[in-house]
């Protein structure tokens, strides 16, 4: 949402929450910089002194499109900004829109400041490869009962197999080709890890 606050100048907030039970992480771009509010935890950190950003794709179970930005400070901390806001026990409500602003502004901000934040898409390079290492086990696993199901004629277990597979490759395959680890510009947002 974009306000403005009274001086004249333009001010971008986001708010999501994090759980139930804690009040909301509250975030707003100012002229200063980046202010936060988390768990009775304040500061401003200069859009220049940001010295990372990190964004993927994490979805959870009560929610399968969810994104976040890992923001970090030269000078220690980082922030996570979610996409997603708990309604209530069992509802988690997506913000998409507003997500997605706030940190198109953010990275319009920090490109205006001169920010020489790295900028990264995805997850880590070495979790990444232990994910792919891991699929590819399960793969050979798999494709293991395959042959045996098909060996002694059961095409019942073949079938489920086949079932399984597809399914895992559906709800797996999404978040494995969005988090592939790369680099980003600050004009050329990875448009896969924005909702």
């Amino acid at each position: 949402m974009q306000v403005s606050d009274g001086r004249g100048a333009s001010v971008t907030s986001y708010a999501y929450k994090a759980s139930l039970m804690r009040s909301a992480h509250r975030f707003e771009l100012t002229d200063e910089g980046l202010s936060w509010r988390i768990a009775g935890r304040s500061g401003v950190w200069r859009y220049d002194e940001i010295s990372a950003v990190r964004l993927s794709f994490r979805p959870v179970s009560m929610q399968q499109h969810r994104f976040r930005a890992d923001v970090s400070r030269a000078g220690g901390g980082r922030i996570a900004i979610l996409s997603t806001s708990w309604q209530t026990a069992a509802l988690m409500a997506p913000q998409d829109s507003g997500f997605r602003n706030f940190l198109v502004e953010l990275h319009a901000r920090m490109a205006k400041a001169g920010s020489r934040a790295e900028l990264t898409a995805g997850l880590g390079r070495k979790t990444y490869a232990a994910l792919l290492a891991f699929l590819a086990m399960l793969a050979v696993a798999m494709a293991g009962l395959l042959i045996r199901a098909l060996m002694i004629g059961e095409f019942a277990g073949v079938l489920f197999i086949l079932g399984f597979a597809a399914l895992f490759a559906w709800q797996v395959g999404g978040f494995v080709r969005r988090n592939q680890p790369r680099g980003y510009s600050f004009d050329r947002l990875p448009r896969a890890l924005l909702p």
